[in-house]
């Protein structure tokens, strides 16, 4: 029977900062067409990408200030800017 290489779970940097900006971009559309008013609709929306983020790295089991970016990293940055946009709104 052939061995199967393990296929590596963490994946590098580059990747969780394509995964952050795209997410802010998707979120920052919806909020754009949001009824509320732009800055009040992506606070909101930051803050359930935040639980969302803490959700998938505690499914992934990843750490928290390991060498790679991690959800756990997403998660701080969008608390962030999500306080950033409560603040300026």
């Amino acid at each position: 029977m052939p061995h199967t290489p393990e296929i590596p779970r963490a994946f590098g940097s580059a990747q969780a900062l394509t995964r952050f900006f795209m997410r802010l971009v998707i979120l920052s559309i919806f909020a754009a067409f949001s009824g509320q008013g732009f800055g009040k609709a992506l606070e909101g929306l930051l803050a359930f990408a935040v639980f969302y983020c803490i959700f998938s790295a505690a499914i992934r089991r990843e750490k928290p200030f390991g060498p790679v970016l991690t959800h756990f990293d997403e998660a701080a940055a969008f608390v962030v800017i999500a306080r950033l946009v409560a603040w300026t709104s």
